[in-house]
């Protein structure tokens, strides 16, 4: 059950893109035609169908990379070493991100389907890392993305969480019904896509945020 109180948490759980930083950056827009790229190539295969089946992957295995390697038997290093080779320059600094970070209790961690390179590129870029004590990535989930559930009970275990005293904020609505399973309390930060709001309405949705920094900077001032 959600608390109240959450300046009472005891470590947050954040994703990262599109969550730290605003979805329309579109960061990612880079990444997901690099992923076309690599798997029209991988596969032999034109870019409409390439992109096709990334997104078919990507609803039926969670990540794109899942469905590569569960059905094509693909090397994962390769793939996200490409996909990560972005131009993060359209990032900048975000003091008030820090700012809102630096006075919020707890620890924070960062759970993403991206790789730790990727992470802290982003993170070094905004300006926050040193606000955080783990990044758990695809990798260390061993290849097992979000929102499959079992891959939850080994982030709370392996980095000690409380899972009812820890908060998780995420721009994709679905990744957070485990999170809630387990006890968390789930804060999505509202998203214009299709993709991102499935499962909004199901539930498992405490928070509703529509500006991060400003949504932290009330929790820390004691208005959420």
């Amino acid at each position: 059950m959600a608390f109240n109180d959450l300046r009472n948490a005891e470590a947050w759980v954040f994703d990262l893109d599109n969550t730290l930083y605003p979805a329309t950056i579109d960061l990612f827009g880079q990444i997901d035609v690099k992923m076309r790229d690599y798997i029209a190539e991988f596969l032999e295969v034109d870019k409409d169908q390439a992109y096709r089946l990334q997104k078919e992957y990507f609803h039926d295995y969670g990540t794109s990379l899942r469905g590569l390697m569960r059905r094509h038997g693909m090397d994962p290093g390769p793939f996200l070493d490409h996909v990560h080779d972005i131009d993060i320059n359209v990032l900048s600094a975000s003091p008030a991100l820090a700012a809102a970070l630096d006075r919020l209790p707890g620890r924070k961690l960062v759970f993403t389907n991206a790789s730790v390179g990727h992470a802290e590129r982003v993170m070094d870029r905004l300006g926050i890392t040193h606000h955080f004590d783990a990044v758990f990535d695809i990798i260390e989930a061993e290849y097992v993305p979000k929102p499959n559930p079992e891959i939850y009970p080994i982030l709370v275990e392996r980095h000690g969480l409380n899972a009812a005293r820890t908060v998780m904020v995420e721009d994709m609505a679905r990744n957070l019904g485990p999170a809630a399973a387990l006890g968390m309390t789930t804060a999505w930060v509202r998203s214009d896509s299709e993709n991102g709001a499935a499962g909004v309405d199901d539930g498992y949705v405490h928070h509703v945020v529509d500006d991060l920094v400003e949504w932290l900077e009330h929790v820390v001032g004691g208005r959420v």
